[in-house]
């Protein structure tokens, strides 16, 4: 039974406006929630800070739905609940033995979420959560059970992992896997944001997975140095190191929040779902009461774009509470903002003042969207829809395969339909 109440976003930002809200417990009961409805659309952990799962017709959450884990015999893959949260699935793979290759920095997301909206961790050489994807199983619009590979639909699949939500309800997800690892987590206080811009690859290239916490005004940041234990990692872990030092004490991202809510640091090693996120699961994470928005650019981009951030420093600043700097490996992934390209993603946690940090947006997008820059699907952006798709190559595919899949639009909304009106390939710019 659908229930009742109208539900919001983990930041409370956001109040859908569902005329139902379903927990199906089967794929037979999911398939006949989708087959009878007009509109549809698919909530997981409510992460997103803007309208994307939004609905006035059914909204669907899979959190009761039944957990699967299922690993290959060959210890190459595994095929999960799409609902399933990644500290979940974490938890079984390290049981097993086997680990993924990068985590986003908050494992309470659901898997299917994550990947749907091009979420990533950080890493030179780690692709987005999404690029992991080697299968996808699809409830249609007539509650119809579609599968896609690597194998049989490699390219269909690369325009369908990142998929806002539009092409129906991903009930299983198959993710590349690897043996499992450890991490140790280093973190430095005081790097100058002037070594920040002249030694970029060295400070991103110093570690399995490496983030950045600035304010974009004080002149220095703070750097949380994640090292694989079977890989090259910082030349002196502990020792001063471009201008930082070792932090002397736990770290949290957001100054002043509890850093008990954070994964083991002071570089103690231990298992990768452990040290990959910045946070524990069993905590809320970042600061609850905020703001997201993020930027993908170009890697090439950083020293202009950093230039641009520390020009506007003043106005970011009262209105932030903590900007972090990563970097993605290219995918061929149709809507990923890492498609075709090696990036920096420069990511802001806003006070939750809706106004003032959408003005700040604006001037951020509009000196980092000549750049190049990628809004994270998931998050705000001041930008209009038609220059938002643009930035993307296969955006006009991406609208035949939308069309293809639901041809009446029915997990379409208007987040959607601003991005690529139905019978249409983009949205028409501003």
């Amino acid at each position: 039974m659908p229930t009742t109440g109208a539900p919001t976003n983990w930041a409370g930002n956001i109040t859908f406006g569902a005329a139902r809200v379903h927990h199906p417990a089967s794929l037979d009961e999911l398939r006949r929630i989708v087959g009878s409805a007009e509109r549809v659309r698919t909530l997981g952990t409510g992460h997103s800070f803007n309208r994307i799962a939004d609905t006035s017709g059914d909204l669907i959450r899979l959190d009761r739905m039944p957990h699967r884990v299922e690993i290959d015999p060959g210890g190459s893959r595994v095929t999960v609940a799409a609902g399933m949260r990644y500290a979940q699935v974490a938890e079984a793979l390290q049981a097993a033995g086997h680990a993924l290759a990068n985590l986003a920095s908050l494992p309470h997301i659901t898997v299917a979420g994550a990947c749907a909206t091009g979420t990533h961790g950080s890493g030179d050489t780690q692709r987005g959560l999404a690029a992991s994807v080697a299968g996808l199983e699809i409830v249609g619009p007539e509650g119809d059970l579609t599968r896609l590979s690597r194998e049989t639909d490699a390219d269909r699949l690369a325009g369908a992992v990142v998929s806002l939500g539009g092409l129906g309800v991903v009930t299983g997800v198959t993710l590349d896997i690897e043996p499992s690892y450890e991490v140790a987590q280093w973190v430095y206080d005081g790097l100058p944001l002037d070594r920040l811009a002249d030694s970029f690859d060295e400070v991103s290239g110093a570690a399995y997975s490496v983030s950045v916490f600035t304010d974009w005004y004080s002149g220095s940041g703070v750097v949380w140095l994640k090292c694989r234990a079977d890989r090259p990692g910082p030349p002196r872990p502990g020792q001063p190191w471009l201008g930082a030092r070792p932090a002397d004490g736990p770290r949290h991202p957001v100054p002043g929040m509890p850093t008990s809510h954070c994964t083991p640091q002071a570089g103690v090693a231990g298992p990768w779902h452990e040290r990959l996120p910045h946070f524990r699961p069993d905590f809320t994470p970042s600061s609850g009461e905020e703001l997201q928005s993020e930027l993908i650019l170009p890697r090439g981009a950083a020293p202009g774009a950093f230039a641009a951030l520390r020009r506007l420093g003043g106005r970011i600043a009262p209105v932030l509470l903590v900007s972090e700097v990563r970097t993605i490996a290219a995918d061929e992934l149709w809507l990923s903002p890492a498609y075709g390209r090696d990036c920096v993603a420069l990511h802001f946690t806003w006070k939750p003042d809706r106004a003032p940090v959408m003005d700040v947006i604006a001037a951020i997008e509009e000196e980092l969207l000549p750049l190049g820059a990628r809004p994270h699907w998931g998050k705000l952006t001041a930008a209009a829809p038609g220059d938002v798709v643009a930035g993307y190559e296969r955006a006009a595919d991406f609208g035949r395969l939308l069309r293809e899949h639901d041809p009446a639009g029915k997990f379409r909304n208007p987040y959607l339909d601003r991005l690529f009106p139905l019978g249409r390939g983009l949205a028409s710019p501003g």
